[in-house]
């Protein structure tokens, strides 16, 4: 690592670091801050040392060791002021990887290391068109277990030639390049990435190719990859292998959409027939939630070493040219068998989670309990209501009620992983308290045009859902999102033909509507609160069920 001095500022950097750490020790800090370190709030903080700056575009180059797992590379990082500061910048580089030296408008500039964090000394900087360049190379952090415990991923394809990627959501895209990492600043330009290949090979990434260029004899072909919308970082993505490609279009709603398709040689045959799932995905999503919202840089499936992930504009595939979750139903209904899960649910992530993006991860629930519902909503787009229906509640199974959805904030970290099945859940029973599916589906719509290509917080989704459907969801939210308590309508049957009921195991004055039905027959919605309500009913009440589609509890006596 070079070093051109540490000045007052750097040293500033330092003693305050260590101040900040013991205010934290000192007053508790973060909720949990047993489960959290120091690095775990300079990760996960919006603010301070990232707040006055703003990332415009990622220029990215690598060239991967394909014998000895290493990388090395630069970053160029445009950026705007946004306010005047003496603070450094926050970079981010998770050990072990290192950065040899940083450039800020071409001159070399002094750092310093604490930990996964750079701190880079700035000065004369302008409102717009900053660049800072960052020179790095390392061994990265090797995926464990690809997506979910990620990293690089050096394998190999059946005929033994290198099969190579990234899957770094969770653990950031500071595994292996410097950056800002947060899912808050999203580049307003986008980023290219240039990767380095044999030959033999082919290097694919988000977007559009740009460039293509053979280093001479040197055996080396680069590709140039081109996104111009915003992207997270953890999106920006590095696919290699012995790769062949076929393209297709789509005509949506904002026009032609370019379809491409990137398979090992030798599946080429299983992927055109598999990838038609595609344009229905397209056609159902485009109906519940508006247009593709990267019409410009194209969408694409790429053939990858792991199950798949919602990597922006180049879906990462791995699911074996196989309907349902590699083969399986995960609701146990057999309805997800119709369609291939990693096309549908991954490519629901381009709406939920790469157009709309959670600012802290601890709000992820927006990325996953929406996206699991788009399988519904591609369900009885295709099939019909009843079959979504009985698949939504197939995965009730797997809800664990272990912790909250909503995570802590501020410490880099998620909610519980309900926020796949039981968010997806929560929606459902959300859309059957709002009774209309044309409010529902505007909502949607109204989602995705307000929200597009920005990145929110819970507190203005939950707003926006109230205040489109004309219905207090404060409440309900609080209930499911929360906490891990699943509302239980406590009910008695008397002689009297008379009801009695209330909600128990819920939030303090939750009042959320529900819908019963009495006797098999007469379906009535009720306003349970947490002192007992009465209904009177003509006939004696024999039964009372609560509407499957809604998640929540019974507990019934009779006198």
């Amino acid at each position: 690592m070079y070093n051109f001095g540490f000045n007052s500022e750097i040293m500033k950097i330092r003693c305050f670091s260590i101040f900040v750490g013991l205010i934290l020790i000192s007053f508790g800090g973060y909720s949990q801050l047993n489960s959290f370190t120091k690095q775990d709030s300079l990760r996960g903080n919006t603010g301070g040392y990232r707040a006055w700056w703003n990332v415009t575009k990622y220029d990215l180059e690598v060239t991967p060791n394909l014998q000895n797992h290493t990388i090395s590379g630069l970053v160029k990082i445009k950026f705007d002021v946004l306010k005047d500061t003496t603070f450094p910048i926050q970079i981010d580089l998770q050990e072990p990887m290192n950065i040899e030296f940083v450039q800020f408008q071409g001159k070399n500039v002094s750092f310093y290391r604490e930990g996964n964090v750079y701190w880079i000394d700035v000065k004369n900087k302008k409102k717009k068109d900053n660049l800072l360049t960052l020179y790095f190379k390392g061994k990265p952090r090797e995926a464990v277990n690809p997506p979910w415990d990620g990293g690089w991923i050096w394998a190999e394809d059946e005929q033994g030639k290198p099969f190579v990627s990234v899957a770094c959501q969770g653990l950031g895209a500071s595994a292996w390049f410097p950056c800002k990492d947060t899912q808050s600043d999203e580049p307003e330009d986008g980023s290219t990435l240039t990767i380095a290949v044999p030959d033999s090979l082919v290097a694919v990434s988000n977007g559009k190719l740009k460039q293509k260029s053979n280093l001479f004899s040197s055996g080396i072909t680069k590709y140039q990859w081109e996104v111009s919308s915003p992207i997270n970082s953890y999106n920006i993505i590095p696919y290699i292998g012995n790769y062949i490609s076929f393209s297709d279009t789509f005509q949506g709603l904002d026009g032609t959409l370019h379809l491409s398709y990137y398979v090992l040689k030798g599946n080429e045959e299983k992927a055109k027939k598999q990838f038609k799932d595609v344009k229905k995905m397209l056609r159902a999503f485009e109906y519940w939630f508006g247009p593709y919202p990267f019409y410009e840089d194209g969408y694409k499936l790429v053939e990858a070493p792991h199950l798949g992930m919602e990597h922006q504009s180049a879906i990462a595939y791995g699911n074996q040219f196989k309907n349902g979750y590699l083969g399986t139903d995960l609701s146990g209904t057999g309805h997800g068998l119709f369609w291939d899960f990693i096309i549908v649910h991954e490519s629901g992530h381009e709406w939920f989670g790469n157009s709309i993006t959670s600012k802290d991860i601890a709000d992820m629930w927006i990325h996953e309990s929406f996206t699991t519902y788009s399988e519904i909503l591609f369900l009885e787009y295709w099939k019909d209501k009843k079959t979504a229906n009985a698949y939504i509640q197939g995965l009730r199974k797997k809800i664990s009620n272990d912790k909250p959805m909503i995570g802590p904030y501020g410490v880099n970290a998620e909610g519980s992983g309900d926020m796949y099945n039981k968010g997806g859940n929560m929606i459902h029973t959300m859309r059957l308290i709002i009774n209309n599916d044309s409010i529902f589906r505007e909502m949607l719509l109204g989602l995705q045009s307000t929200f597009k290509h920005k990145t929110v917080r819970t507190a203005e989704i939950e707003d926006f859902i109230s205040k489109k459907s004309k219905i207090d969801f404060s409440k309900f939210f609080d209930q499911y999102l929360r906490t891990i308590q699943i509302p239980i309508l406590n009910a008695n049957i008397s002689k009297e033909n008379t009801l009695n009921y209330s909600w128990k195991n819920t939030v303090e004055n939750y009042n959320v509507p529900v819908k019963i039905t009495l006797n098999g027959k007469n379906e009535i919605w009720i306003k349970p609160k947490a002192d007992l309500q009465v209904l009177k009913w003509n006939e004696p009440i024999v039964t009372l069920e609560i509407d499957p589609n809604y998640y929540a509890n019974l507990e019934l006596s009779r006198d």
